[in-house]
């Protein structure tokens, strides 16, 4: 994730009620075209679900709950080729997570398998479908372009009973794969595309998840989808933009088909991010070619990635409400999405200390042997979350960044002579800089003032900073991943060679850092605020004997001005 976390990126959420498609909804119920509202999320079960889906999803489940109505989910599972158990197990357990149940409306385009054939040989006997001898290629060139027509056919006038007899030998499994396919009568001069005469049927001796080896034919997407709709009583239909040219050839399958319900298909823009490719061909290709660990791999766009990295689901339906519904294609920037993350985030991660990068720090007037414990805060917003003890000794780790030697003059944080306040503990002052035959900066020799106790003087003097710590004998041991986009483009989802575009910096691995003891406890999922440095969860592959935390997202943003200084230094 990043962009710069301005205040342009802090939009309103969009009103509920008040986007396009709920006042179609909306009117069709005042009118009484509809007596109960309808919806359904239609999934392909070939791959996991993005960020891209929860827009449907919240979209979908949304206008029921809102209306109350009801949603489906059903798996539109048409391409056994592609379709795997693992998605559908993984698309259920995201809905579910991200808060939304279809209750006992669990559907597969699978379960009228029967029923889409009987209507297929419907349209053979009405004249309006025929088997096509020929190739997948010599169908592509016949069906012409967007300024030429496409040429008819040569079956494309057999008679009725035997293009009857094709089709049923097809799914009696008589031929090979591509051998023939049922098309569509419609109109090979029709300025869509997707009207010249069109795929209905293709053979495919593959096994079904569902349905095992018992079909040898399976109905295009497009011929599936609406009947598949009608047979459940969907009043709305909801598609991203991209099928909008398809709504001619879904109205024509329901206008000549017996089906139970006439329903209707209406569009709305897809979401697309910037640093973000959400395209379902190149996520898939990522995971094969191994540019990620896999599907849930924290930089991935996937719900399961985002989940892995620690995103809260409220943040992700906050988001999917800010930037609203609306009918024209538009790139979101990403610090919108950030935004409703840190909001999410800041509300419920309890507080702790960690350092990522350490270097050694020794109070040299502070007793050899002893410790303490002081009172930290778990919520500086919330009393309720209360507080808890963290050990402090003569021996402690600071952040390497919070110390320079010879610093500029607007650096406030701890440098030779300079006075600073430790988190929750005391006043020091670095008294001698120890380094290592190579010149580096090995350990800091200071001083502190025990009236300091708390963090303030009793005095009245003032520091200019205040940095954090854990000490050396206490805490524990952990790695962590800093993840940074994917993509070094902020649109990259145009490139032929996304690989072209791939981020090499998109993961760090501290493997030395060192967190508070109460970091021990830490459970996958559940945020907690590393102070100074941001968000972070547990890897749900740590082991207790290895502790390793990912960065869900930082206090603020820095990656894109980093991005922009390296961009600008050539």
């Amino acid at each position: 994730m990043a962009t710069d976390d301005k205040a342009s990126v802090n939009p309103a959420p969009a009103e509920a009620g008040r986007d396009f498609i709920r006042d179609i909804v909306q009117a069709d119920l005042d009118a009484g075209r509809v007596k109960a509202v309808v919806t359904r999320f239609p999934p392909e079960p070939n791959g996991y679900l993005h960020i891209g889906h929860a827009k449907a999803i919240c979209l979908n489940f949304g206008i029921a709950e809102e209306f109350g109505g009801r949603c489906h989910l059903r798996f539109d599972d048409t391409n056994p080729t592609k379709e795997e158990q693992e998605y559908i197990d993984a698309i259920e357990r995201d809905v579910r997570w991200l808060g939304f149940d279809w209750g006992k409306h669990l559907y597969h385009a699978s379960d009228y398998f029967e029923r889409l054939y009987g209507w297929a040989e419907d349209l053979i006997r009405a004249g309006l479908a025929y088997v096509d001898d020929q190739s997948q290629d010599e169908i592509r060139t016949n069906r012409g372009t967007l300024t030429e027509p496409g040429k008819n056919s040569p079956f494309r006038d057999r008679p009725v009973e035997e293009n009857l007899d094709l089709f049923r030998r097809m799914r009696a499994g008589e031929f090979g794969n591509g051998a023939r396919v049922l098309r569509a009568k419609i109109d090979m001069t029709s300025g869509n595309i997707n009207l010249r005469d069109p795929v209905l049927y293709r053979i495919l001796n593959a096994p079904h998840p569902r349905t095992g080896t018992t079909w040898k034919i399976y109905p295009s997407y497009d011929f599936a989808h609406g009947q598949s709709d009608a047979i459940e009583g969907i009043t709305h239909s909801i598609c991203t933009l991209e099928f909008e040219d398809h709504r001619p050839l879904y109205d024509w399958c329901i206008a000549n088909l017996n089906v139970p319900s006439k329903p209707h298909q209406y569009e709305f823009a897809r979401l697309n991010l910037t640093y973000t490719v959400l395209s379902k061909r190149v996520l898939t290709e990522l995971v094969r070619g191994g540019h990620v660990t896999g599907w849930d791999d924290p930089r991935m766009p996937t719900i399961a990635g985002l989940r892995r990295r620690g995103v809260p689901p409220e943040a992700i339906r906050d988001f999917i409400k800010r930037i609203g519904v609306a009918k024209a294609n538009s790139l979101v920037d990403v610090g919108m999405f950030e935004f409703s993350v840190r909001e999410a985030l800041n509300k419920s991660a309890l507080r702790r200390m960690a350092v990522l990068k350490p270097l050694k720090l020794v109070i040299e007037n502070y007793p050899d042997g002893q410790s303490e414990e002081l009172d930290a805060v778990n919520h500086p917003d919330n009393p309720a979350a209360g507080s808890r003890k963290i050990k402090f000794g003569r021996e402690l780790y600071i952040e390497q960044d919070d110390f320079m030697e010879n610093p500029p003059k607007k650096f406030f944080r701890l440098s030779p002579g300079m006075e600073v306040r430790l988190r929750y503990a005391y006043f020091i002052t670095c008294r001698e800089v120890v380094k290592n035959a190579k010149g580096e900066v090995v350990e800091l020799r200071c001083t502190y003032d025990p009236a300091t106790k708390g963090g303030n003087a009793p005095d009245g003097r003032k520091v200019k900073a205040t940095i954090h710590w854990v000490s050396a004998a206490h805490a524990i041991a952990a790695e962590v991943l800093l993840y940074n986009p994917l993509f070094v483009k902020p649109d990259p989802s145009g490139a032929e060679n996304f690989t072209a575009d791939l981020n090499p910096n998109s993961l760090e691995v501290l493997d030395g850092a060192r967190v508070e003891p109460a970091l021990a406890d830490a459970k996958p999922e559940v945020p907690v605020q590393f102070e100074r440095q941001g968000y972070f969860c547990l890897d749900p592959a740590s082991k207790p004997e290895r502790l390793v935390f990912v960065r869900t997202i930082g206090l603020r943003d820095t990656w894109a001005k980093d991005q922009a200084k390296e961009k600008a230094a050539g």
